[in-house]
């Protein structure tokens, strides 16, 4: 019974479901199916009601006459007065049957036809019982009495039976029926009106959160107020500030990665653009050679800052990147795999420690093989030639966490430094080799996405006095070790 008017959309486009109209024909419709029934049954109750006293008025007739009747029953006849017959008939509009039954079936008084005669029945013998008639086609409310005489035999009982027509039982009932129906031709709309306006002042919380998210600034997204808000809306707000911190914490990410992409990539495209000015205006082959040699390095260099600047920007915003189980030890040698030529340039011994069997973690293949490259990547530019890189994946059951492991045997990071490595474009003090300081800013990140955790610890299996080595440690929680179950 959608009689409100809904919100319609623009032309061609289906009419959205209005809340407010719904829930006011929730409410409405039950009251108006009920409105009907009520009145069936109030006029039901009213029929009852009124055929009480015109019941008990009708008991009482019939009892006087029976007395009558008694009293004259020894003499054999039965005569009324005419005045008490007269006051015995007299009802005003309705019409009165009144019928007397001897107790040799004669009829003492009425006709024989008025009224048919009701079944005796020991229990109702001496009690006045009321029944509804029609005779010839007319409504009619009968009372009957049979009285038994002190006579013996079987005729010693005799029949007072009066019926009279519905009219002021009817009557009665309509007036009461109309001082209850009435009223609430009255209190209905009141009712409806009460109605809308407490929906209306129910929903208004609705319209004051729309014209605060209206009145809002288009950068402002900060969380919005739950102080007042009713119990039911709440849910909505903090979901609602769920989402603007996750779009903040985006929008904050992609203004960073501009900053940085800005700041990391002016250097090095002002070098290059310098070795193309230079290799233009050189004449010299040696020369031209040396500086096209010094532009392929930064274009290498340019171009891994690139792939780190993006890596770094995936660990930030992962939402858009599937978890699933995946095999840690399978990573690890693809990962080693790839990095055996440069090994091999180095002459380093690159080797991999796994177990035979898969060890399954929860991530993000693309964004966990980033991460190990760039431990790799780091162990392998900080050990010298000669040097031993170790990849190693350990799920003991002494082990509280699943460990990824990369240990060299270079220089080591001193503990004072080791907090802030992690941090973008730091370099540890004192290095020379090449870098953008992004690898361990990308693996930190990585991790905190898996719920792992990254430390970095001496090695204890250093050769070298003078060098301690390091070892980056990445471990999963013991959840991951779960999955192998």
């Amino acid at each position: 019974m959608a009689w409100y008017k809904r919100n319609p959309l623009a032309s061609g486009q289906h009419q959205r479901r209005s809340l407010f109209g719904e829930i006011l024909d929730w409410m409405l419709a039950p009251l108006l199916i009920l409105w009907p029934m009520s009145i069936g049954v109030t006029y039901l109750v009213a029929k009852s009601i009124a055929n009480d006293p015109f019941d008990h008025i009708l008991d009482d007739k019939i009892t006087a006459l029976a007395q009558e009747v008694a009293a004259q029953a020894p003499s054999g006849r039965f005569s009324l007065p005419k005045e008490a017959k007269e006051i015995l008939l007299a009802d005003g509009t309705d019409q009165l049957r009144l019928q007397i039954v001897g107790k040799n079936n004669e009829f003492l008084m009425g006709d024989e036809r008025t009224l048919p005669i009701p079944q005796r029945e020991a229990r109702q013998i001496g009690v006045v019982n009321f029944r509804d008639l029609v005779v010839n086609g007319e409504d009619f409310r009968a009372g009957h009495l049979w009285i038994e005489l002190p006579t013996v035999g079987e005729n010693r009982f005799m029949l007072i039976q009066i019926a009279e027509t519905l009219g002021k039982r009817d009557g009665l009932a309509n007036e009461i029926i109309k001082g209850v129906i009435l009223p609430q031709f009255v209190i209905l709309p009141l009712a409806v009106l009460l109605v809308w306006f407490g929906l209306s002042r129910g929903i208004a919380p609705l319209n004051t959160l729309l014209d605060i998210i209206r009145a809002r600034k288009p950068d402002d997204l900060s969380a919005l107020q739950t102080k007042d808000t009713p119990e039911e809306l709440l849910p909505v707000i903090v979901a609602l500030n769920e989402q603007l911190e996750r779009l903040e914490q985006t929008i904050g990410t992609q203004k960073r990665f501009v900053a940085d992409a800005a700041h990391q990539l002016k250097t090095p495209l002002a070098g290059l653009r310098m070795q193309v000015e230079l290799l233009s205006d050189e004449t010299d082959e040696t020369a031209r050679l040396r500086s096209l040699r010094r532009l392929k390095v930064g274009t290498e260099r340019s171009t891994r800052l690139v792939n780190q600047l993006l890596a770094l920007a995936r660990t930030e915003a992962p939402s858009v990147l599937q978890f699933e189980k995946l095999d840690l030890t399978h990573v690890a040698r693809s990962v080693t795999r790839d990095f055996v030529p440069e090994a091999m340039n180095k002459r380093i011994d690159l080797g991999v420690e796994v177990p035979d069997h898969p060890v399954y973690v929860t991530g993000q293949t693309l964004m966990l093989t980033e991460m190990l490259k760039n431990l790799v990547e780091n162990a392998l530019r900080y050990t010298p030639n000669e040097g031993c890189v170790t990849v190693r994946v350990d799920d003991s059951p002494q082990r509280e966490a699943i460990l990824l492991e990369v240990e060299d045997d270079g220089p080591g990071i001193p503990p004072s430094e080791r907090n802030l490595v992690f941090d973008r474009f730091y370099r540890v003090l004192g290095t020379s080799e090449d870098g953008s300081g992004l690898g361990l800013a990308i693996v930190q990140e990585t991790a905190h996405q898996h719920d792992a955790h990254v430390s970095i610890h001496d090695n204890p299996k250093s050769l070298h006095a003078d060098r301690p080595g390091t070892v980056m440690r990445v471990s999963f929680p013991p959840r991951h070790r779960q999955m192998e179950d």
